[in-house]
């Protein structure tokens, strides 16, 4: 239930639809004269434009990582490698003959994944639901790269370390490398850290500088899903830490 809510308040309140309900709503107003009218509907409107400019979805996305990228010309301290789903599964793909692949998104981490397996030789290990972890073992394999354990029950980062863990600590592993977006690889480090494995972390698509164009002020979808992500997860940490200092979850023995 907790899990359908989270999904349902993140529709409604993130871009797109949390601005355009609000310029609906400043819309409506304004059509019985009511002075707030005009503001909402222009706050709404200007809200989802630069949200939607590559300037400030770059900004927001430096703002939200805080892990570097990993340093592999130093030793890796690790015992297996855990990749995150994220959605964005193809369960069949005509490309494929009809075989499970992974989204463009999901198809990020899934490369990296593949790409720190092959350069440290460790375990990998897939967390999602049953159609993620499906998708990203048939992608790993089109990489060369095996994947050794499949958590197949998880709908969100909580329940990806609460399920993962046991796995991993009955195979004697308590050190993991986890890939995940450099977005949410904060919020997820943690999340592991609580369910009792020492992390790593690999992010994935680390924020690097641009030279400043004068397009990067012209609104896309791309970027707009970027300061979606962004947004996503300052409101997931924020989320995170409340539930730990209110025990509203239960964790793992």
């Amino acid at each position: 239930m907790l899990i359908v809510l989270k999904s349902l308040l993140r529709q409604l309140v993130l871009p797109p639809a949390g601005p355009l309900l609000l310029a609906a709503l400043g819309a409506w107003l304004a059509a019985r004269r009511r002075p707030a009218g005009w503001l909402l509907l222009t706050l709404g409107l200007a809200t989802l434009w630069l949200l939607s400019t590559p300037l400030v979805a770059d900004a927001l996305a430096h703002r939200t990582q805080r892990y570097a990228a990993l340093d592999l010309t130093r030793p890796v301290d690790a015992q297996a490698i855990v990749i995150l789903g994220g959605g964005d599964e193809r369960l069949t793909a005509p490309e494929y003959a009809g075989e499970p692949a992974a989204g463009l998104g999901l198809l990020e981490r899934v490369a990296y994944g593949a790409y720190l397996a092959q350069h440290t030789r460790l375990p990998v290990l897939v967390s999602g639901t049953r159609n993620e972890t499906l998708a990203m073992r048939a992608s790993l394999a089109r990489f060369n790269t095996d994947t050794r354990w499949m958590e197949d029950r998880s709908a969100d980062t909580f329940q990806n370390a609460q399920f993962s863990a046991p796995l991993l600590k009955a195979a004697g592993v308590t050190r993991i490398l986890l890939v995940t977006d450099a977005e949410h690889e904060w919020r997820a480090a943690h999340e592991f850290q609580a369910a009792g494995l020492a992390v790593v972390p690999a992010p994935d698509e680390v924020w690097a500088p641009r030279p400043f164009r004068l397009l990067r002020c012209v609104p896309n979808a791309a970027a707009l899903s970027r300061s979606t992500q962004a947004l996503y997860e300052t409101l997931g940490e924020s989320v995170r830490v409340t539930f730990a200092a209110l025990h509203l979850r239960r964790q793992s023995p």
